[in-house]
């Protein structure tokens, strides 16, 4: 069993380092992933979160809590812990968490692996080390770090994120939920977009359609998603703007009081 367990860990390891090293080996490895290959233990991510201890909770979104993991082997991940409403089977989880994790790009949050152990479905994500933009951008402190030019490759990296995940990929990626706490800064201030592909996971592979189930955010909701539920690619693209307005302002767009004519932000 320990050969096993050995053999899974080098191949996975085998993979990533194949595709950190080269773009040409992205194409070439990026098919090995398999659910196997991908599948950690609920006593792995329980150990490394130290049983999802409240000290290690590092945030709490609409599809769950997050909570900052270290493995065995010393590496931090970031451990997503979904909600348990999820009326999705098994198989397809896994099939589209293998999809999901095929997506490679330095301007997006990379899925490691998941768990799927009785009612737990646990994502497991690459830990990105300066916390989320809104972190820097709403602090008195903090958003004296964020000058000009490193806003404006800020701004850069997520258009390239989101081109690739709207364009590029290998299928078409509508984040649905684009926002500053949704960007993640690594340890040079780039920009990595987390939690796309949740929409695909949790069983909405369009890439424009209706839904009944909103899963956006106030203030960033294009207005034919929040009237109507209906999202496609230019849904992201207005989620985009209202983000290129808090960076450029520094702002919240939903608490945002600058004249009595203005509510939010965007009719500013």
């Amino acid at each position: 069993m320990a050969l096993v367990f050995l053999k899974r860990r080098l191949r996975k390891s085998y993979v990533a380092m194949a595709l950190e090293t080269s773009g040409k080996c992205i194409c070439l490895f990026a098919d090995i992933f398999t659910a196997e290959s991908l599948q950690y233990s609920l006593t792995e991510i329980q150990i490394a979160t130290n049983n999802f201890s409240v000290d290690n909770k590092i945030g709490e979104g609409g599809f769950g809590r997050v909570y900052k993991g270290v493995l065995g082997n010393g590496q931090e991940i970031a451990v997503k812990r979904l909600s348990r409403s999820s009326v999705q089977g098994a198989e397809e989880f896994k099939n589209e968490i293998v999809v999901v994790a095929k997506l490679q790009h330095r301007n997006l949050v990379r899925l490691l692996g998941f768990c799927l152990e009785g009612e737990e479905k646990i994502l497991i994500y690459e830990f990105v080390a300066n916390k989320s933009l809104d972190y820097f951008l709403f602090d008195p402190e903090n958003k004296r770090s964020l000058n000009w030019p490193r806003r404006y490759n800020i701004i850069g990296g997520i258009a390239k994120g989101l081109l690739y995940l709207h364009e590029d990929s290998r299928l078409r990626i509508v984040h649905r939920d684009l926002k500053v706490s949704n960007i993640l800064l690594d340890g040079n201030m780039s920009p990595k977009i987390a939690d796309f592909g949740m929409a695909k996971i949790c069983g909405v592979d369009q890439y424009e359609g209706n839904t009944n189930r909103i899963a956006g955010t106030v203030g960033y909701m294009a207005p034919e998603y929040t009237r109507w539920g209906q999202f496609s690619l230019k849904s992201d693209v207005f989620s985009f703007g209202v983000v290129i307005l808090e960076i450029v302002t520094g702002k919240k767009s939903s608490d945002f009081h600058q004249s009595r004519d203005s509510e939010d932000l965007l009719s500013y």
